[in-house]
């Protein structure tokens, strides 16, 4: 995707509940409108950013987009794990995506063991935003600094103040 940090919202909808029962990942899923609103330069793959739901704080995520070719889904799909633990499911509520980079390109498994555990995408995250490392710091910096965040905390403001 060219132009990053890109900024996205739209209604959590229940996706085929296999983020969490089948994986331990739980994520929330984006209306078919909203994926298909992205750019035309978005490659499949898994993105990561800062997310929101509702009128909540903002999170940590790893979102994945495509085809996830394991399951062979037949429509695109973009599904977001939020890096905090919700008491709740919050379908229905509005999620808030800034996705500020890439991590890898989508892969296919041949059984789900191949899939990575979630303590090693949490630590990946964690390596790519950890301000102890300078490129990283850089990110987080350019992210929380930026005019286009500085929009994107004022757009949030306000809609949850209309």
């Amino acid at each position: 995707m060219r132009h990053l940090p890109y900024f996205c919202r739209g209604q959590v909808v229940r996706g085929f509940g296999r983020g969490s029962k089948q994986l331990g990942i739980p994520t929330a899923n984006f209306p078919e409108q909203v994926i298909d609103n992205l750019p035309a330069d978005v490659s499949t793959g898994i993105y990561y950013g800062w997310a929101s739901v509702g009128s909540g704080d903002v999170h940590k995520m790893v979102v994945s987009i495509g085809w996830n070719p394991y399951y062979k889904n037949t429509k695109k799909s973009m599904e977001t794990h939020i890096m905090h633990t919700f008491k709740e499911d919050f379908y229905g509520e509005i999620l808030n995506v800034a996705i500020v980079g890439y991590l890898r390109p989508e892969k296919n498994f041949d059984s789900l063991a191949g899939w990575v555990p979630l303590q090693q995408v949490d630590e990946t995250l964690k390596n790519v935003l950890s301000v102890r490392n300078n490129k990283s710091e850089n990110i987080r910096s350019k992210c929380y600094q930026s005019h286009l965040f500085q929009q994107f905390k004022a757009i949030l403001r306000k809609l949850r103040n209309d």
